[in-house]
């Protein structure tokens, strides 16, 4: 045997036997889960012993939706998570570019402002960033990943001026001159995409494994990524391939499962003709379904909604995508064995995509097609039950409710908000649920705080009292059954992960406190202590 650890509280998330005090480990899996006794008689020579002296064990979470190389990505920009002011921004980037090395006609890239957090509430424009510099071009993505404000150069050259078309399924913004504001939203983002710099494959890798690094210090194992958009000028191959080098050089710390984004159906096409589809690769990188955006976010309007926003009655939000547009995608995934995970914020891009994906149900009928909706915001009854009829899984962030518990009622009143944030009804409807963290289009992918979210229906700071919509809360097991054999469902791998039995990879998280001891309120401030995967220690507190 390599590994036997013995004296653990062991959470098998196994319901023949949801307890164990030991584990034996060969070759990277489970050989043997149960008593000190019964692991300790398959001790060999060469066997190492580690005591968990009584500390928590859980499988290693799997987080369903994510941007890996996104992260390591964002490791190279100004941080602007959490700024409270646009000064703040300006001062960030400042303080930045004095420790940068960029030269004066180098690209300055942020990420994570929210105009919530400002005073007044409104968006970087281009003016705003013309203070840090107009010789540099700049970017600055807001937290949601759907909006992006750029700085006069940029702008220049970008060529975009009030003479640009708009792109369908997204738009730049422009003042009562009709001259560009600096702020492009959903796809409208392409004309910046399309002018960045791409970085190279070295780049890549460390960006990948920089990522990987901070998911193994949180217990996270496997991931469900979506990547293919997330580096400019790159293409996929190219990042399949960066993923592949660093598996056979024995580097990675997560498994990946890759959520395939195209914005041109015959790029598609040519990927599929490649023999590409859901299931292809090996434990290390998989192709997981096509992903598919179908409207923007909550906190930037562009969520596609069945009736007008409350706080702005003029909007219904943006359509990245006809009806026509998307049965074609749906069906064409179908008809190839790949499955979608379609990112629906809106209650009018779930109905619309509920409908293309029993459309293609019902015209190329396959068994298990694990079809999926990400992220599942604004629902009510008859969403709920849909899901259920045509078996689509959810993917949720129980995370957002950091952010978003502020701001649903304001945007959608507080009718339509009671049907917000459901997971606890899906759960109870027998919809499969994943957990995810969509890091980093949003501002936490810390375990413990996404399960606080989960358990206690609260921000990280515990507001508000008791809980929003407290009938939502999940139980300890749910939220950590969404984040192990929900996330291993949504990937097809529950026969090797999701749960610490015989047969399955050795991938796992040591606690630093009993979950199901700790008071609620504790959750979000326990720690990690040590992750394994494949057996092997990836991470050490």
């Amino acid at each position: 045997m390599d590994l036997i650890l013995i004296n653990g509280n062991i959470l098998t998330m196994n319901d023949a036997y949801p307890k164990a005090e030991a584990m034996v480990i060969k070759d990277g899996k489970f050989v043997k889960v149960g008593s000190n006794e019964e692991a300790l008689s398959l001790r060999t020579e060469d066997t190492k012993v580690l005591d968990l002296q009584n500390k928590t064990v859980a499988p290693g979470f799997n987080d369903s939706h994510m941007h890996l190389l996104e992260f390591g990505y964002s490791l190279t920009k100004v941080d602007l998570n959490g700024s409270k002011s646009i000064d703040e921004v300006i001062e960030r980037t400042k303080s930045f570019l004095k420790s940068s090395d960029l030269g004066e006609n180098d690209w300055i890239k942020g990420r994570g402002w929210n105009q919530d957090l400002f005073k007044d509430k409104r968006f970087l424009d281009r003016y705003d960033l013309d203070r840090i510099s107009t010789k540099n071009p700049i970017y600055m993505t807001r937290v949601c990943g759907h909006v992006i404000a750029v700085n006069s150069k940029a702008l220049e050259i970008m060529g975009v001026s009030k003479n640009t078309p708009q792109i369908e399924g997204g738009q730049f913004d422009v003042d009562e001159k009709g001259d560009p504001t600096g702020i492009f939203r959903e796809n409208a983002r392409d004309y910046i995409f399309n002018c960045v710099p791409s970085p190279k494959k070295e780049d890549i890798k460390r960006m990948i494994l920089e990522a990987t690094d901070a998911y193994a210090a949180q217990g996270i194992t496997s991931v469900q990524t979506e990547d293919l958009e997330a580096l400019p000028g790159i293409g996929y191959e190219e990042i399949f391939n960066a993923y592949k080098e660093l598996a056979e050089e024995g580097k990675l710390k997560t498994r990946v499962y890759e959520q395939c984004i195209f914005r041109d159906i015959d790029e598609y096409r040519g990927f599929l003709s490649k023999g590409y589809k859901t299931g292809y690769g090996d434990e290390y990188f998989k192709i997981g379904p096509l992903k598919i955006v179908r409207d923007g976010a909550l906190g930037g309007r562009t969520a596609l909604l069945c009736a007008p926003y409350s706080d702005e009655p003029a909007s219904i939000g943006i359509s990245c995508l006809t009806q026509e547009e998307l049965d074609e995608w749906v069906l064409m995934a179908q008809k190839s064995d790949m499955t979608v995970a379609v990112h629906c914020i809106g209650d009018a891009a779930m109905y619309s995509t509920l409908e293309s994906i029993e459309k293609a149900k019902k015209t190329v009928p396959k068994k298990d097609m694990r079809h999926s909706i990400i992220h599942c915001q604004i629902t009510d009854r008859e969403i709920i039950k849909k899901f259920n009829e045509l078996d689509v899984i959810a993917h949720v962030q129980p995370i957002f409710l950091d952010y978003d518990l502020h701001i649903v009622e304001d945007r959608v009143g507080k009718e339509r908000a009671k049907y917000t944030y459901n997971f606890k009804r899906m759960i109870d409807e027998g919809i499969h649920v994943a957990g995810g963290s969509d890091y980093p289009y949003c501002e936490f992918y810390q375990t413990f705080f996404n399960l606080h979210a989960a358990i206690n229906r609260q921000d990280i700071h515990g507001y508000p009292e008791g809980g929003w919509l407290p009938d939502q809360k999940l139980s300890v097991f749910e939220a950590i059954s969404i984040f192990t054999k929900g996330s291993a469902y949504a990937s097809y791998e529950e026969d090797n992960k999701g749960t610490i039995e015989k047969g399955k990879f050795a991938d796992f998280f040591v606690m630093s406190d009993d979950i199901y001891k700790v008071e609620p309120s504790e959750i979000k401030n326990m720690q990690v202590e040590m992750t394994f995967m494949g057996g092997n220690l990836v991470y050490k507190r």
